[in-house]
């Protein structure tokens, strides 16, 4: 029998089924709430309501767990490729040796953009951030793909995710290309997905480029800890974009502009700022003083969560991944000295421990992305990048389901009660 939730409002009680997933909480399914009721829930900002159902990723924030298609975030991260991880959001189970081969020559064959693309970056100013770059590259791959639009046909939405995921690096590389005067380089099917992103990105014409396989790895590695995170906002952006009917390509243009905003993809780069501006270790204590008084605007990032109330598993992966990328590329940063210190500072001190002011993914993916050569212009981007796997294995789970209705919250209203309009001369 299903467990029911009842609600009292003056003069009537209703009862509301609650749902349960395979882990995590249960749900209160309120979809009847309105229509027997009157009312509407009130939850700004969502935090207490499941917005669909949804087998791709879990996270448990109080534990700090992160899995996909249930399997923990670090061993994906220790042991698996980034075109397995693909793989895997998008079909549900890891491929056999065949099933990875096929996939990876098919998401090769498609990293090609067409050629009047690269024409749409000379109507940008050179000084033009990457990800307004993005955002206008990606929307406009629907003018030039129309066989991958029809969101009814299960085979062309496969052939857009597939195109998605593969054109996504040589995009990212483009727009770097573009805003540093040096020609774009064509991709290279001989090389791994994440080496072709890095030739892409620092290559020439006139040499040839050698990946390195510990900064290759890392970058690999990155792409893992941001393929996909459950619910987040430009997730929810790009799932609200495909419930109206939206073509693939507009709704992951949708998610990289919800992505640009400071409090999402561009943390990273606030937490690498935020490690310049401390310095040196020594300096730390005056910092932690400031990120406790309530009247300074300085705040520590990379630290705390919305969703975890742990450490961010994701957090630890990264750590390891600057210890390797630095030593492999003989860095000697003092960001890094500063951010270790800072970890160990915050982690003991009961004022951020009774916070759960724990680092998060990037508290150290802007070192590592700086260790490796991208300016901190490029940090959203590729986050971008990484996460237009997560946006597409998304987007086809909610065009699949056939409860899934065109997004439409509802409000609280505050503003004036109806009146009468007055003409302009007697006002």
């Amino acid at each position: 029998m299903t467990d029911t939730a009842k609600l009292q409002v003056p003069g009537q009680e209703t009862e509301y089924p609650v749902l349960s997933g395979s882990v995590g909480p249960d749900v209160i399914d309120i979809r009847k709430l309105y229509a027997q009721t009157g009312k509407f829930t009130y939850d700004p900002g969502f935090t207490s309501t499941a917005s669909c159902e949804s087998g791709l990723t879990y996270i448990d924030g109080g534990e700090g767990v992160l899995l996909h298609r249930g399997y923990p975030i670090g061993q994906l991260a220790e042991n698996a490729s980034f075109m397995e991880v693909a793989y895997l959001l998008l079909n549900n189970e890891l491929p056999t040796a065949e099933e990875f081969e096929q996939f990876r020559w098919t998401i090769t064959r498609h990293t090609m953009v067409h050629e009047q693309l690269a024409t749409f970056f000379r109507g940008f100013r050179r000084d033009a951030h990457p990800m307004a770059v993005m955002c206008g590259a990606v929307g406009a791959m629907s003018a030039f793909y129309h066989d991958s639009t029809d969101i009814t046909d299960p085979q062309q939405r496969m052939i857009a995710s597939h195109r998605l995921i593969a054109k996504m690096p040589t995009l990212a590389a483009m727009a770097y290309k573009y805003t540093i005067g040096q020609p774009f380089l064509y991709p290279d099917n001989e090389l791994s997905y994440t080496g072709n992103f890095l030739r892409m990105t620092f290559g020439v014409p006139a040499e040839h480029y050698e990946v390195d396989p510990v900064v290759e790895k890392a970058l690999d590695r990155i792409f893992i800890l941001h393929a996909d995170h459950e619910q987040n906002a430009s997730t929810s952006t790009v799932r609200l974009a495909g419930s109206s009917g939206a073509n693939p390509f507009a709704c992951i243009a949708a998610g990289i502009a919800c992505l640009w905003g400071p409090a999402h993809g561009g943390a990273n780069e606030a937490a690498l700022n935020m490690l310049r501006e401390i310095g040196t270790p020594e300096r730390i204590p005056e910092y932690i003083a400031r990120a406790k008084n309530k009247d300074d605007p300085f705040r520590l990032m990379g630290f705390g969560h919305r969703v975890y109330k742990n450490y961010d598993p994701r957090a630890t992966v990264m750590q390891q991944t600057v210890r390797e990328v630095f030593k492999a590329m003989n860095v000697k940063d003092p960001v890094f000295d500063v951010a270790l210190k800072l970890e160990e500072i915050a982690l003991n001190d009961d004022y951020f421990v009774e916070k759960k002011l724990f680092p998060n993914v990037d508290f150290y993916s802007g070192v590592v992305l700086s260790a490796i050569g991208f300016p901190t212009s490029m940090f959203t981007a590729l986050f971008a990048l990484a996460r237009t796997v997560g946006w597409v294995a998304q987007w086809n789970e909610m065009i699949s389901d056939p409860a899934q209705k065109i997004g439409r919250p509802r409000q609280l209203y505050t503003g004036p009660t109806q009146r009468d309009y007055v003409p302009i001369d007697k006002r």
